[in-house]
């Protein structure tokens, strides 16, 4: 929603700084806030605050209380093995129905994959994360199913939550998601269709024993 002037409503607004906040590890899960704190955070009243808490719970990332405020919701080990498991269905789907348009793509990864190499010689947590989920987001728009791709940003965005958990466990998980990007990228410039969808399995894999390291 915009404002007549074409700026943001007080509400999006309010929506942007706590989903924004919650997708990037600031409001981790298990933090309860009230919307008191975001209206003076935002500089709003509460009134827009409350709406944008209501769609907030609609995507289930945070758990209101009535007159008390909000609780983000905490990503289980299941949540993480389950979103996975959603990502594997869309992503192995889309590495084969994207093949014919790889070439249209390989800029775009060749440039995230640069993205990601320069964040983890600066240590840019955030930078890394959001190169890595538009990485696959790229793949997965290219196989040119819109539903499929919404449902896949909206997975992407549930998983952020997890990424930076873990990504902050180890450096040696974003040096290797490098390789196996790196890998990826290369086999789209040059492999088989067959090798393609073998590395997306195994990128998957390690994404989803990685999954149950969340706690």
């Amino acid at each position: 929603m915009e404002t007549t002037a074409g700026m943001p409503s007080a509400a999006d607004r309010a929506y942007a700084h706590v989903k924004g906040g919650i997708l990037d590890g600031t409001h981790p899960g298990g933090q309860f806030f009230t919307e008191g704190e975001v209206a003076e955070a935002v500089g709003i009243s509460r009134t827009p605050v409350r709406e944008a808490l209501l769609r907030l719970e609609v995507e289930g990332l945070v758990r209101l209380y009535p007159k008390k405020g909000a609780l983000v919701v905490p990503v289980s080990a299941q949540d993480a093995r389950d979103i996975v498991e959603a990502r594997a269905v869309i992503e192995e789907w889309a590495a084969s129905r994207m093949w014919p348009h790889r070439k249209e793509i390989l800029d775009d990864l060749g440039g995230l994959l640069a993205v990601m190499r320069t964040a983890r010689r600066a240590g840019a947590l955030e930078d890394f994360v959001a190169a890595d989920r538009t990485f696959h987001e790229r793949i997965v728009s290219a196989a040119g199913n819109d539903i499929l791709t919404r449902q896949y940003h909206s997975l992407r965005e549930r998983q952020l939550c997890i990424s930076h958990v873990l990504m902050r466990v180890s450096d040696s998980r974003m040096d290797g998601a490098i390789a196996a990007h790196r890998h990826m990228v290369a086999l789209l410039a040059g492999g088989t269709k067959a090798d393609f969808l073998a590395a997306t399995r195994d990128h998957l894999k390690t994404a989803h024993e990685q999954a149950g390291s969340v706690r």
